[in-house]
């Protein structure tokens, strides 16, 4: 029995064995838990994969790719990148492992930096997760509406969705999210294998079906393996390396399965291995689909990536199928089937992608606001009685990925200050990675305790690659898509990440009321009082049971001589 099962059942219950370890882990870090452990190891790796959603976010940045070196740039920025981004979910599932709990990231830095350091670093880290997560959520939604606006123009090449429309859209699409995960969470934990499984499906559809369709209209081995296709005005170089976007924007908000430790079961083992899981599953697989995507999609990248359409994949599969045929590929991407009670419905796979983030990150902003790190976080630090899941946060991140959008109306046309988000989705998380994976390579030895699930020797090494690769990432992804930029092409992810950086920092620091006044880090209690104590009870409660079965088994003997002597 753990603290908890002593505060809300009185001392009565059993456990299972899992959840009793789960729950102990986490009140050894200092926290009573609060939150069902609705997620099997499986649905925990599903959270992380289907947040990938391999083909649907080859759809959303293959303009990220393409452009900037073609076939090249496509499948081995891919692979290099891929390698790369390993290296942080190694890291990182030694950390998961270690700390199970659903702070994660900051809860990492304050326990391993050094005391003088610990508060401002854990704030920062807070800060930059929830920008982050905020920005992958709106890069997620924005990336939803272009999917379905690509279906109609498949459909109708006369077509072409305002701004106007596509926000609207992308609100709708933010909103639905936000109903999914604040009172639906239950049925959502039951998707992710359903989504895990279609993923895989559309995979398949396309790695088989491709090259069956453009069989004779299929390029080269040099072409698929060497073509450099360079589009842009940037050194070739420089313009593969800009082409790395695509896949660490897809393997990405892997996190996500640190933010729901305390809603999985078997956490120390599950989350870690969800991690590294979903990282090497996306790169070997985006790796088969851009292979077949340079082999299928026709020698003239200019003709893919400037297609009417506006949708480069959209483009390959209408070449290759046809409108028909494009439109039934198109809605694997779109469609998926659930059940809930005896009502089928349907929900999109990018939807689903978007709901897969809304929920962890909901879960870091609670986590947050239970330490009263964030604005108003008496009022954010609440469990819903009903649903018991942290509905006010739900609808604080939803509400904060909203505003991003507006960033389509700077440039209407083209788009390009709306691809801020995408870079923003990537400079939040590796600020947010880096800080404790190098406060564990700094100063972590004398309080990083190994976790079940540990990498041994290679763990440091692992660490110290990982945090190289991440400071490259943030300065190469902070250059604009191209050279001589205007103000509606601009990489404005500079500016919002400035902005909230202002705001962290300026906030830490205002006089009287800032964050140093108050925020002592994670809001942990000493319960090794209360574990020892309930133990001891447990102790003399066995003791006493097993008392009353030895004098039990005594009457019995006792009773039984005596009807034999009888």
């Amino acid at each position: 029995m753990t603290v908890h099962d002593l505060m809300h059942h009185g001392g009565e219950g059993v456990q299972d064995g899992t959840a009793l370890q789960d729950d102990t882990r986490l009140e050894n870090l200092g926290y009573r838990p609060e939150l069902k452990r609705s997620f099997s190891r499986l649905e925990t790796f599903g959270v992380a994969f289907s947040i990938m959603g391999v083909v649907p976010s080859i759809a959303s940045t293959i303009f990220y790719n393409l452009p900037y070196g073609g076939p090249v740039s496509m499948i081995w920025g891919w692979v290099v990148s891929s390698v790369l981004i390993m290296f942080i979910g190694l890291a990182m599932g030694d950390l998961a492992s270690s700390m199970p709990t659903s702070g994660g990231l900051y809860f990492w830095t304050h326990r391993l930096s050094p005391p003088k350091y610990r508060n401002f670093l854990a704030w920062m880290v807070g800060y930059n997760s929830f920008l982050g997560n905020v920005a992958a959520i709106s890069s997620l939604a924005w990336a939803c509406a272009g999917i379905f606006f690509a279906a109609v123009s498949i459909n109708n090449e006369d077509f072409s969705a305002t701004a106007a429309q596509t926000f609207g859209l992308y609100c709708g699409i933010l909103i639905f999210c936000g109903v999914y995960c604040a009172y639906f969470t239950g049925t959502f934990a039951r998707m992710q294998t359903p989504s895990v499984v279609l993923n895989v499906a559309l995979a398949l559809a396309t790695i088989i079906g491709l090259p069956i369709a453009r069989r004779s209209d299929l390029n080269t081995a040099e072409f698929t393996f060497a073509g450099f296709t360079n589009l842009t005005g940037w050194p070739s170089g420089f313009a593969f390396i800009l082409s790395f976007l695509a896949p660490v924007w897809t393997i990405c908000s892997f996190d996500c399965a640190v933010s729901i430790s305390e809603e999985a079961s078997n956490a120390a083992y599950a989350v870690p291995q969800a991690i590294v899981g979903a990282i090497g599953s996306a790169g070997v697989l985006g790796t088969v689909i851009l292979i077949i995507l340079a082999l299928t999609m026709g020698p003239d990248v200019a003709a893919v990536n400037d297609s009417a359409l506006g949708q480069p994949l959209a483009y390959i599969y209408l070449q290759a199928f046809g409108t028909t045929g494009s439109l039934v590929m198109w809605s694997f991407i779109l469609p998926i089937r659930r059940v809930v009670s005896q009502n089928a419905s349907y929900i999109p796979l990018e939807i689903s992608m978007t709901a897969s983030l809304v929920l962890p990150s909901s879960r870091q902003a609670f986590a947050f606001a239970r330490d009263g790190a964030l604005p108003f976080s008496k009022f954010f630090y609440k469990v819903d009685s009903w649903t018991g899941t942290p509905v006010r946060t739900v609808w604080l991140v939803v509400g904060c990925a909203m505003p991003l959008g507006l960033l389509c109306f700077a440039d209407p046309v083209n788009y390009s200050a709306i691809n801020a988000i995408f870079t923003l989705a990537i400079l939040g998380p590796y600020v947010a990675y880096g800080i404790p994976i190098l406060s564990r390579v700094l100063w972590g030895d004398a309080h990083f305790k190994r976790g079940p699930w540990y990498l041994g020797r290679f763990s440091k090494p692992c660490a110290i690659i990982a945090c190289v690769w991440m400071t490259f990432a943030i300065v190469i992804f902070c250059f604009p898509a191209d050279v001589d930029p205007d103000a509606g092409s601009m990489n404005y992810a500079v500016v919002v990440a400035a902005g909230v950086w202002a705001f962290a920092i300026g906030f830490w620091f205002f006089p009287k009321i800032g964050g140093k006044t108050f925020f002592t880090g994670p809001a942990t209690h000493d319960l090794s009082a209360e574990i020892e104590a309930l133990a001891r009870g447990q102790a003399i409660e066995n003791h006493d049971n097993k008392k009353d079965s030895d004098a039990a088994r005594d009457r019995n003997e006792v009773v039984a001589v005596e009807t034999i002597s009888e």
